[in-house]
């Protein structure tokens, strides 16, 4: 029979160590004898320092009766949907929504039980969100790039600030769509507005919801009025990063938000009208989004009255001197440094990389270049750090070097420029791979990650002749 019973009993904590709440048992002297793995994150905790152990001998209250499960257990009081802050034993901030009942067995209090959802993060974004509001520091001065890809992007987005027309914004991770973001709103009419960003991502759906509708007073126990993304953006810009990510129900509240122009706060029976510009994010093609079912065709319609295409940093490799300038003077700056370029091998693995991190990863290997440079000047290709210089396209993307001494022959000096040493590395290898490919424009295009354009834009600049097909 005992056997029996420890089976079952094992059972039913693998059960209560499944479910998605928090479950958190006491008996009649306050000492826990269930804490669920759910609990066990909600409240950072591990096992053993709350099982067999006083409730508040653990957690700290402002009050003893603030605890819902000392209210249960002293007064044999049930509540529902009431919002609760305490703090655990290392003086986290904790904050749920609890379901608490008093366990009763022949009229006498044998226990409590607490299942509660966590809303800490919910709670510290709103807290945080309300400290947001116009903290934009990007405009189109702050877009590095002399391709001319990139210029008609910022053509396009400069445009874009004469309305208030929803933007969608596509571009892989680390393009910069963000700034571009900030750009538009910073060269519109709604400057002196609020810009406020959130990543859907970045937080679990119910959370989402609250955050971007805000709450109602009395919309469960506890809670109080919070003006939501949307209201805090009055005015301004509201920008939905990674839009992909929210999950369809809350795609359709945006969607019926940007129709009508009204949101309805959580709990709330009347809608309130919004004066907010939308745009939104996407690190995926919005077909391809729309076909696997991440993104609703209609709100891809509504949203994408203008489309932002920036294009990645592998089909405009052009922009990556002055992109690595600019980043070398950002981190001199930061760092106290005087480091003056990159030498030529490294300038050549930049050329023909693949920079699957975008902008981002190249401004990134700057950094850590320069955190490992000993002294100040140049940057190797062993100063690369070590994660990179390991990655076969790196390694495979160094061939030999072209003759920058002929520049010097031309010029008194006895050094080159970085800005000329690059057009000369561009130049050689792109005759280069021309050469070997009988000069044919589509296949050197290819082999090099450019688009047509984007190679014939070069062709024309270093008087190249390739041949069509």
């Amino acid at each position: 029979m005992q056997q029996e019973n420890d089976y079952l009993w094992g059972i039913f904590i693998r059960i209560i160590d499944e479910i998605d709440v928090g479950l958190h048992a006491v008996d009649e002297k306050g000492n826990t004898i269930i804490y669920n793995k759910k609990m066990m994150q909600i409240e950072s905790m591990d096992i053993q320092d709350v099982l067999d152990k006083n409730l508040l001998d653990v957690f700290m209250f402002s009050n003893d009766q603030d605890s819902t499960l000392v209210q249960a257990l002293q007064k044999g009081k049930e509540t529902k949907n009431v919002k609760q802050t305490y703090f655990n034993n290392k003086g986290m901030e904790i904050t749920t929504i609890n379901n608490t009942f008093p366990i009763i067995e022949d009229g006498q209090i044998k226990g409590a039980v607490e299942i509660a959802k966590d809303v800490t993060k919910l709670e510290r974004l709103i807290r945080d969100n309300i400290n947001r509001k116009g903290n934009t520091k990007y405009t189109f001065d702050s877009i590095i790039g002399e391709s001319l890809s990139i210029q008609e992007v910022i053509d396009n987005s400069k445009r874009a600030t004469r309305t208030s027309s929803s933007v969608l914004i596509v571009g892989e991770t680390g393009t910069g769509k963000e700034l571009f973001a900030q750009s538009i709103h910073n060269g519109s009419n709604r400057s002196a507005a609020p810009f406020i960003s959130q990543n859907c991502a970045a937080i679990p759906d119910n959370l989402l919801e609250s955050l971007l509708f805000g709450t109602k007073k009395g919309a469960f126990t506890g809670a109080t009025e919070h003006p939501g993304l949307f209201e805090q953006a009055e005015g301004g810009t509201l920008l939905l990063d990674e839009i992909n990510s929210l999950n369809p129900n809350l795609q359709a509240k945006l969607l019926r938000a940007l129709q009508e122009k009204t949101i309805r706060r959580i709990g709330d029976t009347k809608d309130t009208p919004i004066d907010v510009r939308i745009m939104a994010t996407i690190n995926e093609d919005p077909i391809d989004a729309i076909a696997n079912q991440r993104l609703r065709k209609d709100l891809y319609y509504r949203l994408g009255v203008v489309i932002i295409f920036i294009p990645p940093l592998r089909d405009r490799t052009e922009d990556i001197l002055p992109l690595v300038q600019n980043f070398i003077e950002k981190y001199n700056q930061l760092f106290q440094m005087d480091v003056k370029e990159v030498d030529g091998e490294v300038l050549q693995s930049f050329l023909t990389y693949g920079w699957p991190g975008n902008v981002r990863e190249l401004e990134h290997i700057i950094e850590g270049a320069m955190n490992l440079i000993v002294n100040d000047g140049v940057i190797s290709y062993s100063h690369l750090p070590f994660q990179y210089r390991n990655k076969s396209q790196f390694k495979e993307a160094i061939p030999s070097m072209p003759p920058v001494e002929e520049l010097l022959q031309k010029s008194s000096q006895t050094t080159v420029q970085l800005k000329d040493h690059m057009e000369v590395v561009e130049k050689y290898y792109i005759q280069k791979t021309l050469n070997s490919n009988n000069h044919n424009i589509s296949r050197t295009a290819k082999l090099l990650g450019l688009s047509r354009q984007s190679l014939q834009y070069r062709l024309r600049k270093f008087n190249i002749i390739g041949k069509e097909e």
